[in-house]
């Protein structure tokens, strides 16, 4: 741990991307710009920002194979050239000494973050460990303050668990999983340190993380475009990794959709809610992974064999869920005059879903402008809730299409109170309530509505929002929902997750001081207040995957 900290944990670093095609992009305009008009206060000049991380989201994407000497990148975007032109909030101070609380080491190295540092709790349970999903935000707001060290060491600290054997009982799990988490013993009396990984065996359902590879190859990506060090991607280790994990979602089977198909509890809702099938969180990271892992594969022979697949899997993949799974006013109304029991390829309702199951609350719920992917297609089912982490995903790898993504960001506006209210962001939207409770989520004590994985509001999900915004030219969206998040998670010991209607209420069974809530608000400030961050976590949409979509009316008013 640093001891010579600024500003709470702030170091006056440089943060770097790499970029090696500009595809049209002038960059030395973008060099030329005006900094950004920042008075000594909290609000932002919202024009200028909005400008710059258009240009920034436009140009910084194209990693990908060259740096200068040195493995630093061509391209220096200082990370705290504004940063001292503002009056930091005082949270932001706080955050950093909670953030750094959290750290983990394994023989004298950082290695993560655990999941929370709640000492108030009677139940520790697996909160003490170093979770996969969790660390990511930590990760990024490492990175972003030029610490990318801890980053390192946990890409290649999970690298090592992948290579266990991974058993459940009797049955041994696919050589590329990755674990959930993982944990380190301390042993006092020999002085040394040993590593206890959790692959889904001792997990709450008995569910495999299919999220953490995904979110591990998304951060080595981030890793090497904020540090412009190829080297870490390109060793045996990591390239096999990739590999691994590839070898797992793009295998042949049964499946006539692209989509990957899934169990309950495997993502970030890691309880039974309903989400088995093909939800929209793992297709996003599927898709967003694909990408990060073709910018970051070898071109050798093995290398060469997995990037064609990935492109052949992307095509079918970007077609289907913009096709499938979008739902705008016009999609709606199309849904609801299907014509049910069609047979042969010509069939309008080509999984022969039922109108009457529609939900009421959609309906209503519906703008006439703006659209979202809804959770779930699988044949005679639509799950039409709205899943904010698949979303946001989707607006940051270019799952979506520009319309899309405008049309995303205009369904956040226009449904603020039941998406945000008073804390961001609510994980799922609506809950599930009575008899669809009890028989979706197995009568589960911790889901009940409202709270937790069912319409609760999860401030990590702040620095995903935050990222969006920027990369659609929004950031008085973000602004708004960080004020909001202000007012409360300091005050609160930062916790886990709120409860109600409108995320008034500190979760009934939230932790303290969890780490992911504390490092999404760090990472949302850090990126709202220098958007060149928004590189190493956005891609830009490939114009080779171009739509040949019928667009609807929503995109065009």
């Amino acid at each position: 741990m640093d001891g010579s900290k600024e500003m709470g944990g702030l170091r006056n670093v440089s943060s770097v991307c790499s970029i090696s095609e500009m595809d049209d992009f002038d960059l030395s305009r973008l060099l030329n710009k005006p900094k950004l008009n920042i008075e000594r206060k909290r609000s932002f000049d919202e024009r200028s920002l909005s400008e710059l991380s258009i240009g920034l989201a436009r140009g910084l994407d194209t990693y990908e194979t060259t740096h200068s000497p040195g493995g630093r990148s061509g391209f220096g975007t200082p990370a705290s050239s504004t940063r001292n032109s503002f009056e930091p909030h005082p949270m932001v101070a706080d955050a950093w000494e909670a953030l750094r609380r959290s750290m983990v080491y394994f023989r004298g190295q950082p290695v993560g973050t655990i999941a929370a540092y709640d000492h108030a709790s009677e139940e520790v349970l697996n909160y003490d460990q170093v979770f996969v999903r969790d660390f990511v935000p930590s990760a990024l707001a490492f990175l972003m303050n030029g610490e990318p060290d801890i980053v390192k060491h946990f890409l290649l600290k999970t690298l090592y668990l992948q290579g266990w054997e991974k058993r459940v009982d009797r049955f041994k799990l696919g050589e590329g999983v990755m674990p959930a988490s993982f944990k380190v013993l301390h042993d006092p009396i020999r002085k040394t340190d040993s590593l206890v990984a959790d692959f889904g065996e001792s997990a709450i359902g008995r569910v495999a993380p299919v999220d953490s590879g995904f979110w591990w190859i998304i951060l080595l990506r981030a890793y090497t475009k904020s540090t412009g060090d190829l080297s870490l991607a390109e060793t045996p280790e990591c390239q096999k990794g990739m590999r691994l994990i590839l070898t797992l979602c793009l295998s042949e089977g049964f499946d006539t959709f692209p989509t990957l198909l899934c169990a309950d509890g495997c993502s970030m809702i890691d309880r039974r809610m309903g989400i088995y099938g093909y939800p929209i969180e793992i297709q996003a990271l599927f898709f967003m992974a694909l990408r990060s892992a073709s910018s970051l594969l070898k071109h050798d022979e093995e290398g060469k064999e997995f990037i064609e697949r990935i492109v052949k899997r992307l095509h079918a993949l970007s077609y289907h869920m913009r096709s499938y799974f979008w739902l705008d006013f016009q999609q709606l109304n199309d849904i609801y005059r299907y014509k049910t029991e069609e047979y042969s390829h010509t069939a309008v309702n080509k999984f022969n879903v039922i109108p009457d199951s529609i939900p009421d609350w959609v309906f209503d719920f519906m703008p006439t402008r703006g659209g979202y992917f809804i959770g779930n297609v699988s044949p005679a089912r639509m799950d039409f809730r709205w899943f904010a982490l698949g979303n946001c995903i989707a607006i940051l790898s270019s799952l979506a299409t520009h319309e899309q993504e405008m049309a995303i960001m205009d369904l956040i506006e226009a449904r603020w109170e039941e998406l945000v209210g008073e804390m961001p962001l609510k994980i799922a939207y609506p809950a599930i309530e009575s008899h669809e409770w009890r028989i979706v989520t197995g009568c589960d004590p911790k889901n009940t509505r409202w709270s937790y994985h069912n319409g609760g509001s999860w401030p990590v999900l702040l620095w995903l929002l935050t990222a969006a915004c920027i990369k659609t030219g929004r950031p008085q969206i973000a602004r708004k929902a960080i004020d909001l998040a202000e007012t409360r998670l300091l005050k609160d010991s930062w916790p886990e997750y709120y409860d109600g209607k409108v995320g008034r209420y500190i979760g009934k069974q939230a932790r303290k001081y969890q780490t992911w809530s504390i490092a999404g608000y760090l990472v949302a400030k850090m990126m709202l207040e220098d958007p060149s961050h928004l590189g190493m976590i956005s891609l830009e949409e490939d114009r080779q995957m171009k739509p040949m979509l019928k667009r609807s009316s929503s995109w065009t008013c």
